[in-house]
């Protein structure tokens, strides 16, 4: 049986007779060249830069943030059609993803959410050729009612054998009626005229008329169930399935009560596709990939090797697992993504398929900040204002405001994020509130609103801790106190806080240990371990025979994670055991090696920003975080910034009184003399070469 066969010349009953290996019509069409298209442009140049029309100055300052663009808004920004070329940022992503839909190959996408990886799947169906798709329909096996057959035809000519179909059986129950009407006339009449029974007529007349009612029925079960339809699609299938239980994924078969004596329903017609069928010639997306049990990824594993999979029910206990169809075509590409730890709990095997037969991409958190970045960054902004349909455009100062914002969550100096699903919230939002007042466009001053509207959970929550925390008076923001340091901390992603931290030393009942409370997760515990380590080499007394406590003041239910303390318990350690207070206007952060180096964390724009909203004077940062520091212009003069690369030099900063503090830091240089002079730099210059990347 040919694809190219003109259904009208097929007559129904040949969809029944004729279909020994239906599902291999379809075959033939897999090997289409991948690379037809409607027009003439090939695979390449879907996925080519798109520059913007507009005019670039010759020489672009280091400071314009629209990388030399000149322009008033993004009424003046073309967007492109197709979403390969909307992609920001991803340039290594995206030419894996061209290369894998030229080739068809599967890909798995790691990373952080909202940096454009269901983004670059629906590209990826978009650059897929729909000449190659198909229908999918499911017929009645006058053979074994639970074993339906599966036959693919080229897309749009499923509606056309079904309505076929359809069409054969309503002129074969036309006749049937009319025949039963005749016979239901002709035993009333004999009943009535002849026999003088009409009660006997009219049973007799009920019972033909039931027997003709349940014989329809099998003339409808001829007609074929479409399960996937593609008539009207207008690029390759896309489909998201990503949550989706074993029956959503793999295809199911509805439960049937009545499964005998006439009133059941085909099993054909019952038959459900799954997003693997629903797929197929297109793009199967699962975000989160490790959330599917292990079943459905074993499945899958089957569904990519084998490129079919029949449907059967899902349910054990239904009327629906007794029935097994042909296999379906699922000729996909899959796209699997997930956070990093999505790659822990995946099964081993179903990676290995993916790898085996494709590509594995990591996607960038941020990048570098170029002019020709910060022209994408405007081009972004006018995308999101078209995608949204509602807002109204940026003026060039609000695209400039919203790329600086882009720089600060970057976290780092020199770059852009890329968690653009984020800053697309900013878009959104500033465009609300210049569509609430009416305005033409959105000003800088819309965004600088947004800005504080669209405040995450995490900053709210934090904002509101500052604020309790001024009422009961439980911030210290003056004078000095032994064994008492203003940590700093970060809640979720994008907010600070100020987290005190306390330290005693009582006498032990037995050998000296050292115990933290305040729920430490286990990189906090190994913090704790290597402060220990200084302190034991530092102190001049015999602390093992004394217990030192370290409590983390109102941590939260989160509990403490993270070695960006340490400086602060070691801080808070040495002046309880020395009893020499510490500045409580003071607030730090860092990293300690064992050797006393203070090495880079991460977070510090919104630590520094916290400790200017409690009211802190000065904030000790680790000199190699210099470089990631974007504060608001309104905090700049609040606080003053203290980098520093050694422990002694955060003693000397905020411990009290001279005479004392002297002694002590002297003390520590001479005992950590080789890790501070091979660690110290010049203020403002760079750490060594051996410093790690920020936790």
């Amino acid at each position: 049986m040919s694809n190219d066969r003109n259904p009208d010349d097929d007559p129904p009953e040949e969809g029944i007779d004729g279909l020994s290996s239906p599902h291999e019509e379809g075959r033939d069409n897999a090997n289409t060249p991948s690379d037809i298209r409607d027009d003439d442009r090939s695979i390449d140049d879907l996925g080519s830069e798109v520059e913007i029309e507009a005019e670039i100055d010759d020489d672009v300052e280091d400071d314009d943030l629209l990388g030399g663009l000149r322009i008033d808004s993004t009424a003046e920004i073309e967007v492109p059609d197709r979403l390969v070329d909307q992609v920001i940022g991803q340039e290594h992503a995206r030419d894996v993803i061209m290369k894998a839909a030229k080739q068809r190959r599967h890909v798995m996408m790691i990373g952080s959410p909202g940096t454009g990886k269901s983004m670059l799947a629906k590209a990826m169906a978009e650059l897929l050729p729909k000449e190659e798709l198909q229908d999918v329909l499911v017929y009645h096996n006058p053979d074994d009612g639970n074993n339906p057959k599966v036959r693919t035809v080229p897309a749009g000519k499923g509606e056309q054998i079904v309505e076929a179909h359809k069409e054969e059986a309503r002129k074969r129950n036309q006749m049937r009626s009319f025949l039963m009407w005749i016979i239901i006339a002709v035993v009333l009449g004999y009943s009535l005229i002849i026999a003088g029974q009409i009660l006997l007529g009219i049973l007799a007349a009920g019972i033909i008329y039931l027997a003709f009612r349940y014989g329809s029925r099998s003339s409808d079960a001829m007609i074929p169930n479409l399960i996937v339809n593609n008539a009207d699609t207008k690029t390759a299938p896309f489909e998201d399935a990503t949550g989706a239980h074993a029956g959503a994924l793999l295809g199911d078969v509805r439960h049937d009560p009545f499964q005998s004596g006439g009133m059941e329903t085909p099993s054909h017609d019952r038959v459900e596709p799954g997003a693997i069928h629903k797929a197929n010639k297109g793009v199967l997306f699962i975000d989160e990939i490790n959330t599917l049990d292990v079943r459905s990824q074993q499945h899958l594993m089957t569904t990519i090797q084998e490129g079919e999979f029949g449907i059967t029910g899902q349910s054990e206990r239904s009327s629906g697992a007794m029935v097994q169809t042909e296999p379906v075509p699922t000729d996909f590409v899959m796209v699997a993504a997930g956070n990093l730890d999505a790659m822990e709990n995946m099964h081993p095997a179903l990676r290995s398929r993916i790898k085996g037969y494709g590509y594995e991409v990591y996607m960038d958190d941020t990048i570098e900040d170029t002019p020709e970045m910060r022209r994408k960054y405007t081009r972004f902004v006018a995308q999101e204002v078209a995608k949204d349909g509602r807002l109204p455009d940026f003026s060039k100062e609000a695209i400039e405001e919203t790329i600086l914002e882009a720089r600060r969550r970057s976290g780092r100096k020199g770059h852009l994020t890329l968690e653009l699903r984020n800053l697309g919230g900013l878009v959104r939002v500033s465009g609300d509130i210049a569509r609430a007042e009416d305005a033409d466009y959105v000003t800088r001053d819309h965004v600088l609103q947004a800005k504080s509207r669209s405040r995450s959970i995490e900053q709210q929550l934090a904002d509101d801790y500052i604020e309790r925390r001024k009422d009961y008076e439980l911030q210290v923001s003056e004078g000095y106190v032994a064994g008492r340091v203003n940590g700093l901390a970060v809640m979720g992603e994008d907010s600070g806080i100020v987290l005190p931290v306390m330290a005693e030393v009582t006498p032990s009942q037995g050998p000296g240990e050292v115990i933290a409370t305040g729920q430490l997760k286990e990189m906090a515990q190994e913090a704790v371990s290597n402060v220990s380590a200084i302190i034991k080499k530092f102190s001049d007394e015999n602390i093992s025979e004394k217990d030192i406590h370290i409590q983390f003041v109102q941590a939260g239910q989160g509990g403490v994670d993270g070695d960006s303390a340490s400086i602060t318990v070691a801080t808070a350690v040495i002046s309880a055991l020395e009893d020499v207070g510490v500045d409580q206007s003071l607030a730090m952060t860092g990293s300690l090696s064992v050797r006393g180096d203070v090495l880079p964390v991460g977070g510090v724009t919104h630590k520094i920003e916290a400790a200017a909203k409690t009211g802190m004077d000065r904030v000790i940062i680790p000199e190699a975080n210099m470089q990631d520091v974007m504060i608001e212009d309104e905090y700049k003069e609040m606080v003053e910034i203290i980098p520093v690369s050694h422990i002694s030099e955060v003693l000397d900063v905020a411990l009290e009184g001279e005479p004392e503090k002297d002694s002590l830091v002297d003390r520590l240089r001479s005992i950590t003399g080789s890790a501070f002079e091979g660690g110290q730099g010049s203020k403002g210059g760079a750490r060594g070469p051996s410093s790690p990347s920020p936790q």
